[in-house]
């Protein structure tokens, strides 16, 4: 069957069609390409048709597709077995290993998506504090548990409504919605919630609504109104952690926030969620502390294995090939852009995190998002995948780039493009 026919047999047996809502081709003119198999930075779909991939499975494909020794990794351990529901030392390896190389972190408790690690860290936020609202920024998107499926209300800082149906205004009262980069709206929430707020969480490189870099002065003025009014300040690193730099946005900028929550890359592909703090705060979590959190598949052997090869490689030398490759393929689409009928359009980078946009050099907060985003981004991603060139298929999404993207893969793009 080719992609066109499993997407109508999907949609008979699965709501949408699709796993997760932004598979879905939504608005596109095509339909979902249904993918055979994979290798370095190439899909190949069940037509048969190539593409360079710029997805790399949202993220976590920072050596790019079945990378050898991440390959060999899941093999052994699937073959010692790939679920025990008890103590392995494979999480302990991995913990080791991320917390011997990042400072700032004296403990890390494994889960099974950054969903799950956000929704812990806010149960921890507030059971360390015994306060129960957070601050959270318009734009950033921190999985979709309830507290965190909010929106911007329409009324003063800090005024929130649900932005999926099922959740309950009872939830949503207690997340309090800021414009990233207001300060003002931070102080409001913090001088009308006296000794109220938990948390802020902030992704500090927001990568999930566009590529929105923020201000070195913008989270440490959170660090500081966190601090000054007993709250914690929580980042977010599902997408950025270990692929800005091993230790992620917290090392790169230095600010030291008190919870991190971790996904993607650690798992090296494997379904993964993580936790990681000072030890002060993660003992609070269960079975030592009364904050609860459990799961039958937290720390799979499988995932753990996985996670371990890959942080293995990511060597200072391997960062930097990444990044010598990315500032290639941004150069190379960047010209054929401004050639090809896109010449409106920007790339914002940020390592090999990159953002496809009409309008404006640079957004910084959801409200300088072009409103033509949608249309512009069809028109380009219908073209790319003609010549065999695969994005996020979402105009809200980032691409990726992997230590696959190599120079081969560059002078095929550069093929593909021109060709």
């Amino acid at each position: 069957m080719n992609s066109n026919e499993l997407y109508q047999k999907s949609l008979k047996l699965v709501p949408g069609g699709v796993h997760s809502p932004v598979r879905s081709f939504k608005g596109l003119h095509t339909t979902p390409r249904f993918i055979k198999n994979s290798d370095g930075a190439y899909l190949t779909d069940e037509d048969g048709k190539e593409y360079i991939d710029f997805c790399m499975s949202f993220g976590p494909l920072i050596l790019g597709h079945r990378n050898p020794k991440v390959e060999t990794a899941i093999i052994d351990a699937v073959k010692r077995g790939w679920s025990y529901g008890a103590c392995e030392k494979y999480s302990l390896e991995l913990a080791e290993y991320i917390i011997s190389r990042i400072p700032f972190i004296e403990q890390i408790r494994f889960m099974n998506s950054g969903t799950e690690a956000v929704m812990t860290a806010l149960r921890l936020a507030r059971g360390y504090t015994g306060k129960s609202k957070v601050i959270k920024f318009d734009g950033c998107y921190h999985g979709h548990l309830d507290s965190m499926l909010i929106k911007a209300g329409s009324g003063l800082a800090g005024t929130a409504e649900a932005s999926s149906r099922g959740v309950t205004e009872e939830t949503a009262k207690d997340t309090l919605i800021c414009e990233l980069g207001d300060e003002a709206a931070v102080k409001a929430c913090f001088a009308a919630h006296h000794n109220q707020i938990a948390a802020i969480v902030i992704e500090p490189l927001p990568a999930n609504n566009g590529l929105m870099p923020q201000s070195e002065s913008f989270l440490k003025f959170l660090r500081k109104m966190a601090t000054d009014n007993g709250a914690l300040l929580i980042f977010d690193e599902v997408i950025s952690g270990f692929r800005v730099q091993f230790d992620g946005y917290a090392g790169f900028s230095g600010i030291r926030p008190d919870i991190l929550t971790y996904g993607k890359i650690i798992g090296g592909g494997m379904p993964v969620g993580a936790v990681a703090g000072p030890k002060a705060i993660m003992q609070e979590l269960a079975p030592v502390g009364g904050v609860y959190q459990a799961g039958t598949l937290s720390a799979n052997p499988v995932a753990m294995s996985a996670g371990l090869a890959t942080l293995m490689q990511l060597t200072p030398q391997t960062y930097k090939q990444i990044e010598t490759q990315s500032q290639k393929i941004q150069t190379l689409m960047t010209e054929w852009m401004k050639e090809f009928g896109f010449a409106d359009y920007y790339m914002t980078r940020s390592g090999s995190l990159f953002w496809n946009h009409p309008d404006m050099a640079s957004v910084s907060k959801i409200s300088e998002i072009p409103k033509n985003l949608g249309t512009r981004f069809y028109q380009l991603f219908q073209t790319m995948l003609e010549k065999g060139i695969y994005l996020a298929p979402n105009a809200y999404e980032v691409g990726f780039v992997s230590l696959a993207h190599n120079n081969d893969v560059i002078e095929d793009l550069k093929n593909k493009l021109w060709n």
